[in-house]
């Protein structure tokens, strides 16, 4: 079994956009994913592991996924000026019973990225 690490809680309510259907508010990434984030995003995980738990407290956009019961996450951290992205896959109740929400990948992305992604999919939550 994948060692998974407990990261915080979600706002089942603000996060409701993508699904009302969230069975726990527990959110995990597993070793598995990790070791992902760090092979396809060199470094981002170790300098900004620590902004995840506000990422998804505190989302600028909730954006609309290409998967089901998954959400898209844009949010900017103000302290440094920093912009990531964070796909969160919510536990839904016809998921195994040992799933929580849990953190897909994330990484920090440049204006560009931002700005086309805000243009070309759907916003579900707008902080602003």
């Amino acid at each position: 079994m994948t060692e998974i690490h407990y990261l915080c809680k979600i706002d089942k309510n603000l996060y409701s956009v993508v699904t009302p259907d969230i069975t726990t508010d527990e959110v995990i990434i597993s070793e598995e994913r990790i070791a992902h984030i760090k092979e396809r995003h060199p470094n981002d995980y170790e300098r900004f592991v620590k902004y995840i738990p506000e990422i998804i407290a505190h989302p600028d956009y909730i954006i609309s996924a290409n998967k089901a019961h998954t959400a898209v996450i844009l949010k900017e951290i103000e302290d440094s000026g920093e912009k990531f992205k964070l796909i969160l896959r919510l536990k839904v109740s016809d998921d195994p019973t040992e799933y929580r929400n849990s953190v897909i990948t994330f990484w920090s992305i440049g204006d560009t990225t931002w700005k086309k992604t805000l243009k070309n999919k759907v916003i579900l939550y707008s902080r602003k």
